[in-house]
């Protein structure tokens, strides 16, 4: 006889059990919250990258703002004055480069069979070759030629253009409002932030914040004194040179040498030397010789001395960022990595023990010569 008390469940052969349901049930939950990340992320993206830019605006302005509310001015109205005033610099220097611009071109174009043969005969009396001006002049001219295609397929992009910078003018006021609030209310978002922290913490959050906008603002006073030395210089070498609008092709350089990573300095030299060459391959080439000597100036003698006392950030720990930055946001991505890098490598070297290192020629510091 079979125990009563041994009961076999009747459970049915395709009955699922219940541990299998809960993990296909998280399975697919966790994939449709993922896809749907994804998809807000990407819609979003725009704002996120306008609220970047937007937080390192607002690091590097306000110890600005600080500074004049230390002295009695109310912070939006601070604020306001600084954001106007990098704007209306903004506004005259893309206004005074594209006049510059717009400027050669129409002359290019007046007086273009001239400018060829200037150049064509530059080229045959100094490498000795044996071209023929007016044949190049009616290549050039020739309707069906590869120059008149350019040409016309350029003349489409026009309205595209056009709309680009609506689009760029619509996205840096969104970034000038994002930078008024962070900057004006400041005080009040941390105090917001902090309220839901213990006190500790609290002043960790403070320290990073600081050291943020130390670092941020170091990294623009650096930039911002090179591109006026950098500027000067040139301004200099136009000047002597007899250039049209020496002043604005300077501050093109100064301005785009130093704030645009990695290649920025051959993008700004090469709008001086292009413009030059229309008119004088010679000088054009005396601005190509003074550009490299300046770089290798500025790279040994002036960076090292300036970005010492307001940004102490290796040039590989720079560069490597840079390259990142770009990868991730593009030329966006490429401008916040370094202070970013520089505020991370601060950081790192002021949490953690330090010991001290032995003596070895492998260890051996120069002398510090920038004192």
């Amino acid at each position: 006889m079979s125990d009563p008390q041994q009961v076999v469940p009747d459970t049915p052969p395709n009955r699922v059990p219940v541990r299998w349901t809960k993990a296909i049930v998280l399975f697919w939950f966790g994939a449709v919250a993922t896809l749907l990340f994804l998809y807000v992320f990407e819609r979003l993206f725009s704002l996120f990258v306008l609220l970047l830019v937007s937080l390192f605006l607002s690091l590097a302005v306000e110890p600005g703002v600080n500074y004049l509310a230390r002295r009695g001015w109310r912070r939006g109205t601070a604020t306001i004055v600084i954001l106007l005033g990098v704007l209306v610099t903004a506004l005259l220097f893309v206004v005074a480069v594209g006049t510059l611009v717009g400027t050669q071109v129409a002359d290019l174009l007046v007086n273009s069979e001239d400018y060829v043969t200037r150049v064509v005969n530059f080229l045959n009396d100094t490498f000795g070759t044996n071209i023929d001006p007016a044949e190049t002049i009616d290549a050039i001219q020739d309707p069906d030629g590869p120059v008149q295609e350019f040409i016309r397929n350029q003349q489409g992009n026009a309205l595209r253009l056009s709309l680009t910078a609506v689009s760029f003018l619509l996205q840096a006021l969104s970034v000038a409002l994002f930078t008024f609030y962070l900057v004006a209310d400041g005080p009040k978002l941390r105090r917001a932030i902090c309220s839901r922290l213990a006190p500790a913490t609290q002043q960790r959050v403070l320290d990073t914040w600081e050291l943020a906008i130390q670092k941020t603002g170091g990294y623009l006073y650096s930039r911002a004194l090179l591109a006026a030395l950098s500027a000067f210089a040139h301004w200099v070498l136009f000047q002597s040179l007899g250039i049209q609008a020496p002043l604005a092709l300077a501050l093109w350089v100064g301005l785009i040498s130093q704030f645009v990573p990695v290649v920025g300095t051959y993008i700004a030299g090469a709008l001086p030397v292009v413009l030059t060459l229309l008119d004088s391959p010679v000088k054009a080439l005396i601005i190509v010789v003074f550009v490299l000597i300046y770089q290798q100036i500025e790279n040994y003698l002036l960076l090292p001395r300036i970005t010492a006392r307001t940004m102490d950030l290796h040039p590989a720990i720079a560069f490597a960022s840079a390259i990142a930055g770009a990868a991730v946001l593009g030329a966006v991505g490429a401008v916040l990595a370094i202070p970013a890098a520089a505020m991370i490598q601060a950081l790192a070297s002021a949490s953690g023990q330090r010991h001290p290192v032995i003596d070895s020629s492998l260890t051996a510091l120069p002398p510090d010569r920038s004192k």
